[in-house]
């Protein structure tokens, strides 16, 4: 439910929005009971209701040629999944860490390290580089949001990580989730999220290192 604006949004527009969203789960629940007694062409709702939502988190991390191959397979197997589902979570919530899954496991068999020369790399993309290989590198992520050409360099570098370093640094570093949504989303414990994410960086830097002495040593 959409906000209004400035002081409109008043104590009772909050219980208003609560209580939409109450029956809103409330209503899941009652498709996802129908469709587990057998009528399975209810599940049209929920994939009409939530198709935007995963394809907005797919293709945030597979590349876009594939999107509708990855979102496919998060409805096929939330669908699979609805007997283990438990409202304690929102359907939302639980259909986007299936999401974040299916493009880790994208990424786990499709997986191609592409090389690619350094030496061609535009000045921006060499500062760029030098920053993320500095004491910035937080910093340098940062800017991957908003620089077309630092994603490209991001996207070089990640190819020579695992499915799952390479998650954990778009969800902590490149999306700034808390580690407790970047946990949850992946299935893993805040402890592991916390030691991968650390270490993954820190091979991340290891790879730009590697890249850029290449070109170093032209």
């Amino acid at each position: 439910m959409k906000s209004p604006p400035g002081e409109l949004w008043t104590p009772e527009c909050r219980i208003i929005g609560c209580m939409s969203t109450r029956i809103e789960a409330l209503e899941e629940s009652r498709i996802i009971r129908q469709v587990l007694q057998g009528r399975v062409e209810d599940f049209e709702i929920l994939l009409q209701r939530y198709q935007a939502r995963v394809f907005q988190v797919v293709s945030g991390h597979v590349p876009p040629g594939v999107v509708s191959e990855v979102a496919g397979e998060v409805f096929v197997r939330a669908y699979l999944a609805l007997p283990e589902y438990e409202a304690r979570s929102t359907f939302d919530r639980w259909l986007t860490g299936i999401a974040v899954r299916c493009c880790c496991d994208y990424w786990r068999k499709h997986y191609r390290s592409r090389e690619r020369a350094v030496g061609s790399l535009s000045e921006d993309q060499r500062a760029w580089f030098k920053q993320a290989l500095a004491d910035q590198a937080d910093e340098a992520f940062r800017q991957v949001r908003s620089q077309e050409e630092a994603r490209e360099l991001i996207d070089l570098a990640l190819a020579g990580l695992s499915a799952e370093d390479r998650m954990v640094i778009n969800l902590v570093y490149l999306e700034e989730l808390p580690l407790k949504e970047a946990a949850r989303l992946l299935g893993w414990t805040i402890i592991k999220v916390k030691v991968r994410a650390y270490r993954a960086k820190a091979k991340m830097r290891q790879r730009l290192a590697e890249l850029f002495g290449k070109e170093s040593g032209r």
